[in-house]
Protein backbone atom coordinates (compact mmCIF):
# COMPACT_ATOMS: atom_id res chain seq x y z
CA UNK A 1 0.00 0.00 0.00
CA UNK A 2 1.57 3.71 -1.27
CA UNK A 3 2.10 6.41 1.58
CA UNK A 4 2.02 9.74 -0.06
CA UNK A 5 2.81 13.00 2.06
CA UNK A 6 1.62 16.41 0.41
CA UNK A 7 3.88 19.51 2.25
CA UNK A 8 2.56 23.01 1.46
CA UNK A 9 4.12 26.15 3.27
CA UNK A 10 1.46 28.05 4.80
CA UNK A 11 0.56 31.46 2.51
CA UNK A 12 4.43 30.98 1.77
CA UNK A 13 5.46 34.82 0.50
CA UNK A 14 3.06 36.17 3.19
CA UNK A 15 4.68 34.44 5.94
CA UNK A 16 8.17 34.99 4.31
CA UNK A 17 7.39 38.59 4.31
CA UNK A 18 6.25 38.37 7.93
CA UNK A 19 9.42 36.18 9.14
CA UNK A 20 11.36 38.91 7.53
CA UNK A 21 9.49 41.75 9.11
CA UNK A 22 7.52 40.96 12.33
CA UNK A 23 5.75 44.20 12.53
CA UNK A 24 3.69 42.94 9.20
CA UNK A 25 2.24 40.13 11.80
CA UNK A 26 -1.25 40.16 11.98
CA UNK A 27 -1.83 43.22 9.75
CA UNK A 28 -3.32 42.68 6.07
CA UNK A 29 -0.96 42.66 3.24
CA UNK A 30 -0.55 42.51 -0.46
CA UNK A 31 2.41 41.79 -2.14
CA UNK A 32 2.71 42.39 -6.01
CA UNK A 33 4.15 45.83 -6.38
CA UNK A 34 3.61 49.30 -5.14
CA UNK A 35 2.10 50.87 -7.69
CA UNK A 36 -1.62 51.32 -8.55
CA UNK A 37 -1.25 49.22 -11.80
CA UNK A 38 0.45 46.26 -10.57
CA UNK A 39 -1.30 43.06 -9.33
CA UNK A 40 -1.94 41.22 -6.52
CA UNK A 41 0.34 38.23 -6.26
CA UNK A 42 -0.30 37.05 -2.82
CA UNK A 43 -2.55 38.60 0.22
CA UNK A 44 -3.07 37.81 3.40
CA UNK A 45 -5.57 35.99 5.37
CA UNK A 46 -6.54 39.56 6.85
CA UNK A 47 -7.48 41.10 3.19
CA UNK A 48 -9.87 38.29 1.50
CA UNK A 49 -12.36 39.38 4.26
CA UNK A 50 -12.99 41.96 1.63
CA UNK A 51 -12.75 40.26 -1.34
CA UNK A 52 -9.47 40.38 -2.57
CA UNK A 53 -7.88 37.25 -4.13
CA UNK A 54 -4.85 36.73 -6.16
CA UNK A 55 -4.70 38.28 -9.57
CA UNK A 56 -6.58 41.00 -8.80
CA UNK A 57 -5.86 44.76 -9.71
CA UNK A 58 -3.60 46.57 -6.89
CA UNK A 59 -5.41 49.47 -7.34
CA UNK A 60 -9.15 47.32 -6.60
CA UNK A 61 -7.56 45.68 -3.66
CA UNK A 62 -6.46 49.17 -1.97
CA UNK A 63 -9.88 50.49 -2.55
CA UNK A 64 -11.40 47.72 -1.25
CA UNK A 65 -8.87 47.67 1.99
CA UNK A 66 -7.43 51.11 2.35
CA UNK A 67 -5.41 50.08 5.22
CA UNK A 68 -3.60 47.26 3.50
CA UNK A 69 0.15 47.20 3.70
CA UNK A 70 1.61 46.87 -0.37
CA UNK A 71 4.88 44.91 -0.87
CA UNK A 72 6.85 44.75 -3.75
CA UNK A 73 8.00 41.64 -3.40
CA UNK A 74 11.36 40.09 -2.67
CA UNK A 75 12.06 37.05 -4.80
CA UNK A 76 15.42 36.45 -3.34
CA UNK A 77 14.10 35.74 0.05
CA UNK A 78 11.10 33.37 -1.59
CA UNK A 79 13.89 31.61 -3.51
CA UNK A 80 16.23 31.33 -0.78
CA UNK A 81 13.12 30.44 2.12
CA UNK A 82 11.72 28.02 -0.96
CA UNK A 83 15.83 25.54 -1.13
CA UNK A 84 15.74 25.37 2.41
CA UNK A 85 13.11 23.84 3.30
CA UNK A 86 13.67 21.80 0.10
CA UNK A 87 17.05 20.67 1.68
CA UNK A 88 15.38 19.54 5.49
CA UNK A 89 12.65 17.17 4.14
CA UNK A 90 15.07 16.17 0.86
CA UNK A 91 17.32 14.43 3.70
CA UNK A 92 14.52 12.79 5.52
CA UNK A 93 12.56 11.21 3.22
CA UNK A 94 13.01 8.28 0.29
CA UNK A 95 11.70 9.72 -2.46
CA UNK A 96 10.67 13.76 -2.84
CA UNK A 97 8.94 15.64 -5.51
CA UNK A 98 8.83 19.53 -5.84
CA UNK A 99 6.01 20.39 -7.27
CA UNK A 100 6.11 24.53 -6.60
CA UNK A 101 8.38 27.08 -4.83
CA UNK A 102 6.43 25.98 -1.85
CA UNK A 103 4.42 22.61 -2.49
CA UNK A 104 6.17 19.09 -1.93
CA UNK A 105 5.38 15.15 -2.79
CA UNK A 106 7.24 12.42 -0.74
CA UNK A 107 6.39 8.46 -0.99
CA UNK A 108 6.95 7.63 2.43
CA UNK A 109 5.28 3.67 1.28
CA UNK A 110 7.20 1.18 3.36
CA UNK A 111 8.20 3.47 5.77
CA UNK A 112 5.31 2.27 8.87
CA UNK A 113 6.79 -1.03 9.18
CA UNK A 114 9.88 1.28 11.08
CA UNK A 115 8.30 4.79 12.07
CA UNK A 116 4.77 5.02 11.68
CA UNK A 117 4.48 7.70 8.73
CA UNK A 118 1.92 10.10 10.32
CA UNK A 119 4.28 10.46 13.61
CA UNK A 120 7.07 10.63 11.05
CA UNK A 121 5.27 13.41 9.05
CA UNK A 122 4.52 14.87 11.77
CA UNK A 123 8.19 15.44 13.31
CA UNK A 124 9.08 16.38 9.66
CA UNK A 125 6.68 18.70 10.00
CA UNK A 126 7.71 20.62 12.98
CA UNK A 127 11.30 20.32 12.00
CA UNK A 128 10.51 22.84 9.23
CA UNK A 129 8.67 24.87 11.26
CA UNK A 130 11.59 25.26 14.04
CA UNK A 131 14.37 25.53 11.58
CA UNK A 132 13.08 28.12 9.05
CA UNK A 133 10.07 29.68 11.33
CA UNK A 134 7.75 29.27 8.59
CA UNK A 135 4.45 27.72 9.10
CA UNK A 136 3.83 24.37 6.57
CA UNK A 137 0.83 22.24 6.57
CA UNK A 138 0.56 18.22 5.10
CA UNK A 139 -2.04 15.38 4.34
CA UNK A 140 -1.45 11.83 4.45
CA UNK A 141 -3.13 9.60 2.21
CA UNK A 142 -2.93 6.53 -0.56
CA UNK A 143 -2.06 9.12 -3.26
CA UNK A 144 -1.18 12.41 -4.61
CA UNK A 145 -4.72 13.52 -5.26
CA UNK A 146 -6.65 13.23 -1.48
CA UNK A 147 -3.46 14.28 0.04
CA UNK A 148 -3.13 17.77 -1.85
CA UNK A 149 -6.97 18.24 -1.19
CA UNK A 150 -6.03 16.77 2.42
CA UNK A 151 -3.61 19.54 3.08
CA UNK A 152 -6.03 22.16 1.75
CA UNK A 153 -8.57 21.10 4.82
CA UNK A 154 -5.86 21.19 7.46
CA UNK A 155 -4.67 24.47 6.23
CA UNK A 156 -3.70 27.02 8.14
CA UNK A 157 -0.75 25.50 9.93
CA UNK A 158 -1.86 21.99 10.31
CA UNK A 159 -2.00 18.62 9.26
CA UNK A 160 -4.84 15.63 8.12
CA UNK A 161 -3.98 11.69 7.54
CA UNK A 162 -6.79 10.13 5.72
CA UNK A 163 -7.04 6.37 6.53
CA UNK A 164 -6.87 3.74 3.75
CA UNK A 165 -10.50 2.70 2.42
CA UNK A 166 -11.97 6.64 4.00
CA UNK A 167 -10.92 8.09 0.40
CA UNK A 168 -13.98 8.28 -1.47
CA UNK A 169 -15.95 9.47 2.18
CA UNK A 170 -13.41 12.22 2.70
CA UNK A 171 -13.86 13.99 -0.61
CA UNK A 172 -17.65 13.28 -0.80
CA UNK A 173 -18.51 16.53 1.01
CA UNK A 174 -16.32 18.83 -0.56
CA UNK A 175 -17.02 21.53 -3.39
CA UNK A 176 -16.12 20.35 -6.78
CA UNK A 177 -13.80 23.38 -6.74
CA UNK A 178 -11.58 21.36 -4.54
CA UNK A 179 -11.01 18.03 -7.22
CA UNK A 180 -7.48 19.23 -8.60
CA UNK A 181 -8.18 20.09 -12.43
CA UNK A 182 -11.50 22.28 -12.10
CA UNK A 183 -10.72 25.17 -12.68
CA UNK A 184 -12.86 28.33 -13.18
CA UNK A 185 -14.21 27.56 -16.33
CA UNK A 186 -14.90 23.14 -15.54
CA UNK A 187 -16.31 24.83 -12.28
CA UNK A 188 -18.78 27.25 -14.13
CA UNK A 189 -19.90 24.02 -16.61
CA UNK A 190 -20.57 21.78 -13.46
CA UNK A 191 -22.15 24.35 -11.62
CA UNK A 192 -24.40 24.95 -14.78
CA UNK A 193 -25.12 20.83 -14.54
CA UNK A 194 -26.19 21.40 -10.78
CA UNK A 195 -23.33 19.60 -9.44
CA UNK A 196 -21.71 21.49 -6.82
CA UNK A 197 -20.13 18.66 -4.38
CA UNK A 198 -17.98 16.16 -5.25
CA UNK A 199 -20.49 13.13 -3.86
CA UNK A 200 -22.71 13.96 -7.09
CA UNK A 201 -19.46 13.26 -9.32
CA UNK A 202 -18.86 10.17 -7.48
CA UNK A 203 -22.88 8.86 -8.01
CA UNK A 204 -22.50 9.32 -11.78
CA UNK A 205 -21.40 7.36 -14.64
CA UNK A 206 -17.84 7.72 -15.58
CA UNK A 207 -19.32 7.47 -19.11
CA UNK A 208 -21.60 10.75 -18.25
CA UNK A 209 -18.47 12.85 -17.21
CA UNK A 210 -16.67 11.95 -20.10
CA UNK A 211 -19.53 12.89 -22.42
CA UNK A 212 -20.00 16.28 -21.03
CA UNK A 213 -15.82 17.08 -19.73
CA UNK A 214 -14.02 14.42 -22.75
CA UNK A 215 -10.51 12.90 -21.54
CA UNK A 216 -10.79 15.12 -18.64
CA UNK A 217 -14.00 14.21 -17.50
CA UNK A 218 -12.69 10.70 -16.75
CA UNK A 219 -9.83 12.24 -14.83
CA UNK A 220 -11.93 14.19 -12.78
CA UNK A 221 -13.95 11.07 -12.17
CA UNK A 222 -11.24 9.04 -11.09
CA UNK A 223 -10.25 12.01 -8.36
CA UNK A 224 -13.34 12.88 -7.27
CA UNK A 225 -13.31 9.13 -6.44
CA UNK A 226 -9.81 9.17 -4.30
CA UNK A 227 -7.97 7.24 -7.34
CA UNK A 228 -4.44 8.58 -8.55
CA UNK A 229 -2.24 6.01 -9.19
CA UNK A 230 0.14 9.20 -10.14
CA UNK A 231 4.01 8.25 -8.74
CA UNK A 232 6.07 10.79 -6.60
CA UNK A 233 8.58 11.65 -9.51
CA UNK A 234 12.33 12.35 -7.75
CA UNK A 235 13.31 16.06 -7.67
CA UNK A 236 16.36 16.43 -9.04
CA UNK A 237 18.09 20.16 -9.48
CA UNK A 238 19.89 18.95 -12.40
CA UNK A 239 16.75 18.68 -14.69
CA UNK A 240 17.18 21.09 -17.63
CA UNK A 241 16.12 22.48 -20.85
CA UNK A 242 18.25 23.69 -23.40
CA UNK A 243 19.19 25.02 -27.31
CA UNK A 244 21.96 24.78 -29.21
CA UNK A 245 22.97 26.58 -32.61
CA UNK A 246 26.38 25.60 -34.56
CA UNK A 247 26.64 27.52 -37.85
CA UNK A 248 27.53 27.04 -40.63
CA UNK A 249 30.19 29.17 -41.32
CA UNK A 250 32.14 30.32 -38.03
CA UNK A 251 31.33 33.99 -37.27
CA UNK A 252 32.42 36.88 -34.82
CA UNK A 253 29.44 39.02 -36.32
CA UNK A 254 28.16 40.49 -32.55
CA UNK A 255 24.63 41.71 -34.47
CA UNK A 256 24.21 38.47 -35.02
CA UNK A 257 24.96 36.35 -32.29
CA UNK A 258 23.02 38.46 -29.61
CA UNK A 259 19.84 38.48 -31.72
CA UNK A 260 20.67 34.78 -31.80
CA UNK A 261 20.68 34.75 -28.25
CA UNK A 262 17.86 36.77 -27.87
CA UNK A 263 15.77 34.08 -30.56
CA UNK A 264 16.86 31.03 -27.96
CA UNK A 265 16.06 33.06 -24.80
CA UNK A 266 12.33 33.48 -26.59
CA UNK A 267 11.98 30.10 -27.23
CA UNK A 268 13.06 28.70 -23.72
CA UNK A 269 11.32 30.99 -21.46
CA UNK A 270 7.89 30.49 -23.57
CA UNK A 271 8.55 26.13 -23.38
CA UNK A 272 9.20 27.26 -19.27
CA UNK A 273 5.86 28.99 -19.17
CA UNK A 274 4.21 26.32 -21.54
CA UNK A 275 5.16 23.54 -18.96
CA UNK A 276 4.45 25.59 -15.97
CA UNK A 277 7.96 25.46 -14.45
CA UNK A 278 10.71 28.48 -13.21
CA UNK A 279 14.47 28.60 -13.94
CA UNK A 280 16.79 29.33 -10.91
CA UNK A 281 20.27 28.72 -13.01
CA UNK A 282 21.32 30.03 -16.66
CA UNK A 283 24.36 28.28 -18.40
CA UNK A 284 25.60 30.09 -20.96
CA UNK A 285 28.27 27.95 -23.61
CA UNK A 286 30.48 29.56 -26.42
CA UNK A 287 32.69 26.77 -28.38
CA UNK A 288 35.50 28.77 -31.06
CA UNK A 289 36.38 27.70 -34.22
CA UNK A 290 39.44 26.38 -32.71
CA UNK A 291 36.78 23.85 -30.83
CA UNK A 292 37.69 24.87 -27.36
CA UNK A 293 34.62 25.68 -25.24
CA UNK A 294 33.59 27.84 -22.38
CA UNK A 295 30.79 28.02 -20.16
CA UNK A 296 29.63 30.49 -17.72
CA UNK A 297 26.92 30.28 -15.22
CA UNK A 298 24.73 32.02 -13.09
CA UNK A 299 21.91 31.54 -10.40
CA UNK A 300 19.17 33.44 -10.58
CA UNK A 301 15.54 33.88 -8.42
CA UNK A 302 13.37 31.42 -9.67
CA UNK A 303 11.54 32.95 -13.34
CA UNK A 304 10.24 31.83 -16.51
CA UNK A 305 9.84 35.63 -18.07
CA UNK A 306 11.73 37.13 -21.02
CA UNK A 307 12.81 40.18 -20.47
CA UNK A 308 14.73 38.84 -17.09
CA UNK A 309 16.08 36.04 -18.68
CA UNK A 310 17.56 37.77 -21.52
CA UNK A 311 18.76 40.37 -19.72
CA UNK A 312 21.11 37.68 -17.80
CA UNK A 313 21.71 35.95 -20.53
CA UNK A 314 23.23 38.85 -22.83
CA UNK A 315 25.49 39.76 -19.33
CA UNK A 316 26.91 36.58 -19.37
CA UNK A 317 27.71 36.59 -22.91
CA UNK A 318 29.45 39.59 -22.70
CA UNK A 319 31.37 38.48 -19.34
CA UNK A 320 32.29 35.04 -21.54
CA UNK A 321 33.05 37.15 -24.62
CA UNK A 322 36.35 37.60 -24.99
CA UNK A 323 38.45 36.41 -27.38
CA UNK A 324 38.57 37.61 -30.90
CA UNK A 325 38.25 34.32 -32.64
CA UNK A 326 35.36 32.96 -34.92
CA UNK A 327 32.48 31.15 -32.78
CA UNK A 328 31.11 27.97 -34.01
CA UNK A 329 28.68 27.18 -31.78
CA UNK A 330 26.37 29.36 -28.67
CA UNK A 331 24.20 27.23 -26.46
CA UNK A 332 22.07 28.42 -23.60
CA UNK A 333 20.73 25.74 -20.73
CA UNK A 334 17.99 26.75 -17.91
CA UNK A 335 18.44 24.27 -15.07
CA UNK A 336 17.27 23.84 -11.56
CA UNK A 337 13.67 23.68 -12.51
CA UNK A 338 10.68 23.77 -10.55
CA UNK A 339 7.20 23.62 -11.17
CA UNK A 340 5.44 27.31 -10.58
CA UNK A 341 3.80 30.45 -12.58
CA UNK A 342 4.91 33.63 -14.48
CA UNK A 343 3.17 35.82 -11.75
CA UNK A 344 5.44 35.71 -8.82
CA UNK A 345 8.43 36.66 -11.68
CA UNK A 346 6.60 40.25 -12.19
CA UNK A 347 5.70 41.98 -8.53
CA UNK A 348 7.17 45.13 -10.11
CA UNK A 349 4.91 44.64 -13.59
CA UNK A 350 1.73 46.25 -14.24
CA UNK A 351 -1.48 44.24 -15.60
CA UNK A 352 -0.09 45.60 -19.65
CA UNK A 353 2.94 43.09 -18.60
CA UNK A 354 1.54 40.33 -17.51
CA UNK A 355 -0.89 40.48 -20.45
CA UNK A 356 0.82 40.48 -23.06
CA UNK A 357 2.84 37.68 -22.06
CA UNK A 358 -0.40 36.00 -21.96
CA UNK A 359 -1.64 37.05 -25.71
CA UNK A 360 2.20 36.37 -26.76
CA UNK A 361 1.95 32.89 -25.43
CA UNK A 362 -1.69 32.30 -26.69
CA UNK A 363 -0.61 33.04 -30.51
CA UNK A 364 2.76 30.95 -29.98
CA UNK A 365 0.04 28.32 -28.70
CA UNK A 366 -2.21 28.40 -31.62
CA UNK A 367 0.47 29.14 -34.60
CA UNK A 368 3.90 27.77 -33.10
CA UNK A 369 6.70 28.61 -31.09
CA UNK A 370 8.34 30.69 -34.42
CA UNK A 371 5.25 32.55 -35.10
CA UNK A 372 5.83 35.89 -33.08
CA UNK A 373 8.96 37.28 -32.03
CA UNK A 374 11.20 40.32 -31.18
CA UNK A 375 12.07 41.86 -34.16
CA UNK A 376 15.55 41.96 -33.29
CA UNK A 377 15.00 38.26 -33.69
CA UNK A 378 13.71 37.54 -36.96
CA UNK A 379 16.61 37.49 -38.81
CA UNK A 380 17.74 33.86 -36.67
CA UNK A 381 14.55 32.53 -38.43
CA UNK A 382 16.49 32.25 -41.66
CA UNK A 383 19.08 30.02 -39.31
CA UNK A 384 16.50 27.28 -38.75
CA UNK A 385 17.38 25.31 -41.95
CA UNK A 386 20.38 25.06 -40.57
CA UNK A 387 20.04 24.17 -36.96
CA UNK A 388 15.92 24.26 -35.66
CA UNK A 389 15.45 25.83 -32.48
CA UNK A 390 14.41 23.10 -30.57
CA UNK A 391 14.20 22.52 -27.02
CA UNK A 392 15.54 19.85 -25.16
CA UNK A 393 15.24 18.05 -21.51
CA UNK A 394 17.28 16.91 -19.63
CA UNK A 395 17.89 14.44 -16.69
CA UNK A 396 20.85 13.47 -15.70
Amino acid sequence: MRTILHLDLDSFYVSTERLINSSLLQKPILIGGTNDRAIVIACSQETKAYGIHNGMPMKTAKELCPEAISISGNNAAYSKYSELVTEIIKEKVPVLEKSGISEFYADLSGMDKFFGTYKYAIELRQKVISETGLPISFGLSQNKTVSKVAVNVAKPNNQIKVDFGTEKSFMAPLSVKKVPMVGQKTYQMLRNLGIRYVKTIQEMPVDVMKGVLGTNGLTIWKRANGIDNTPVIAYSERKSISLEHTFNKDTIDLYKLKNLLVAMTENLSYQLRKENKLTACIVLKIKYSDFNIYTKQQKIQYTNADHILLTKVLELFNQLHQKRLLIRLVGIKFSHLIKGNLQINLFEKNTKQYQLYQALDHIRNKYGDQSIARASSLETHKLKTVSPLIPVIHKK
